[in-house]
């Protein structure tokens, strides 16, 4: 029976697009470099800031040039000064989440943010008493696809691997679900298209939030026959 639910954060529970491409364009153009498009950041975010950095800057003419550490550090400080930028949660996503902790589910997200950001992001928008836990970059807890994140937030919830459900929007969410064992849900409403997720194994599919309730109650029902 699964007992713990674990979300990928940008893409995922929160539609945060044009806050990234709001500070990456600006710290762009700080550097005399041109704007990206905004859609063009669903497919450079995923991997944390500083790979989104290297991938804006292999995307702008002249970025080769520029020094990548002063642009990261740049783009860290400001995303960290004004990182809700029309931001919000995506259609359906509170509801669903609501619905999951009436389930008696255990549910948590898993960011390649640093951790403080993370937090702040979630309580912002969710509010502090959302979720059992918010796990972000850490020391201790490396960037996504790794699975330590997501193993030690199922040894947090008590609960093992096998009976987690780990959801996100990128091939990265999906290697990470399949790398700590849980069953992975890829949500389209995120960052990249149905194809990255059905590459990469995603063990079910969803287009609407309200279908990954459906999935756990259909689950819990199998398991009673």
């Amino acid at each position: 029976m699964y007992k713990a639910c674990i979300f990928d954060l940008d893409g995922t529970i929160a539609d945060t697009v044009e806050s990234i491409a709001y500070v990456g364009n600006r710290t762009l153009a700080h550097f005399h470099l041109p704007p990206i498009p905004v859609e063009d950041y669903n497919f450079y975010a995923g991997n944390g800031a500083d790979e989104l950095v290297r991938r804006m800057l292999a995307a702008v003419p002249g970025g080769d040039k520029a020094d990548y550490e002063q642009v990261r550090r740049l783009y860290r400080k400001w995303f960290a000064e004004d990182p809700f930028y029309h931001v919000k949660p995506f259609e359906g996503i509170i509801e669903m989440l609501e619905e999951l902790k009436k389930e008696g589910m255990k549910i948590a997200v898993l960011s390649n943010k640093p951790h403080e950001a993370a937090v702040e992001v979630v309580e912002k928008i969710f509010g502090q008493e959302m979720f059992h836990k918010v796990q972000g970059q850490t020391e201790k807890v490396p960037r996504k696809p790794s699975p330590i994140g997501a193993l030690t937030i199922a040894e947090e919830f008590s609960v093992e691997p096998q009976e987690c459900l780990y959801l996100g929007d990128t091939d990265t969410d999906m290697e990470t679900g399949h790398g700590a064992g849980m069953f992975t849900i890829g949500v389209t409403w995120g960052f990249r298209p149905r194809k990255e997720l059905e590459e990469h194994r995603a063990d079910l599919i969803v287009d609407r939030p309200a279908q990954i309730l459906e999935f756990l109650k259909k689950s819990r029902e199998n398991q009673k026959l």
